[in-house]
């Protein structure tokens, strides 16, 4: 009986070893021969296929209308000199097309604002699921100019007071304003506080204190009579951004008014 049970394991223990995870570490150990041992390899192939897990959806958890993409993780924002290819990504499911959209065709909705409407849904889809969407994301989805996209935006967060969660507010990508300006007002205007700012305009606290910190400070150098170049030098920041919160300062003066 013994002789038969090692004959069988003999014989059929090796599929066993026929695995996706078995290949990857034969792979890295053959190509990568300095890698290390073979523990090192089996380790490397673990975090590969969890990587490929994490961005694959089987077909049946797309729907009629849906569409899987890539987004930038909420909790990995820029820095210099980081590329794209060194940033963690979160794959999403959007609704590329819903009811919704088809009755706004019915009802005779312009392009652009349908446009507009499926913006706002994808950057708040890619946010409930850990994600931000930036305006090339947006622009190639659209098959429309990032720049129109970016002001469309920017008119409806500045005519709403309410911000929608992508790159370029939250982890502060180009030169966008907006969200600056709805923080100052949300201050300044209507006296919340940074914890219900921070809430409201999907911010955290430290990035809160940060953006009313910077314009108080760069409000401080103007009521001193300080220049733009002077006041960057003294707060050791940029003169395009002491710029943004001196713009800022006049809209607000203006809403004080």
């Amino acid at each position: 009986m013994g002789a038969k049970a090692d004959y069988v394991r003999k014989k059929f223990a090796p599929l066993l070893d026929k695995t996706l995870k078995n290949a990857l570490a034969y792979a890295i150990s053959r190509e990568f021969p300095r890698m290390g041992g073979e523990r090192i390899c089996q380790l490397c192939a673990e975090m590969i296929l969890e990587v490929v897990q994490t961005h694959l959806r089987p077909r049946e958890h797309l729907h009629q209308g849906q569409l899987l993409w890539m987004g930038v993780d909420v909790e990995d924002p820029p820095a210099r000199g980081k590329t794209m290819a060194q940033t963690r990504l979160v794959p999403v499911v959007l609704d590329l097309h819903t009811e919704e959209d088809t009755r706004a065709i019915l009802e005779g909705q312009s392009l652009a604002q349908r446009r507009l409407h499926k913006a706002i849904r994808w950057c708040r889809q890619a946010y409930e699921q850990g994600a931000l969407l930036s305006n090339s994301d947006l622009s190639a989805l659209l098959s429309q100019e990032s720049w129109n996209i970016a002001s469309a935006l920017a008119r409806y967060e500045r005519q709403t007071e309410t911000l929608i969660p992508r790159r370029a507010t939250l982890h502060d990508v180009g030169t966008a304003l907006t969200h600056k300006w709805i923080i100052c007002l949300k201050r300044y205007r209507d006296g919340k506080t940074a914890e219900v700012i921070a809430r409201e305009t999907y911010h955290s606290l430290e990035a809160v204190d940060r953006y009313l910190g910077q314009y108080d400070r760069v409000r401080h150098c103007r009521l001193q009579g300080f220049s733009p170049e002077k006041t960057a030098y003294t707060l050791n920041c940029s003169v395009a951004l002491v710029r943004e919160y001196l713009a800022l300062d006049d809209e607000l003066e203006g809403n004080n008014d």
